[in-house]
């Protein structure tokens, strides 16, 4: 599954990162995913940290 991390909706609480490190980072102040890192989303941790994210800002998707 595809992640992205929406910054419009992202305040920097820095949860995704503190959970799964090897996929999320902060750029700027906000949470990103880290390149080539986009297509993990099929690992529990990162579904935990989308679910949990507090600003809603991750999804899950299909890749297009």
């Amino acid at each position: 599954m595809k992640i992205s991390v929406d910054p419009e909706r992202c305040y920097g609480s820095g949860d995704c990162v503190y959970r799964v490190p090897s996929v999320f980072t902060v750029v700027d102040g906000f949470g990103a995913v880290l390149p080539g890192r986009e297509d993990a989303g099929d690992d529990p941790a990162v579904r935990s940290a989308a679910e949990g994210c507090p600003s809603q800002a991750i999804t899950l998707g299909r890749p297009e």
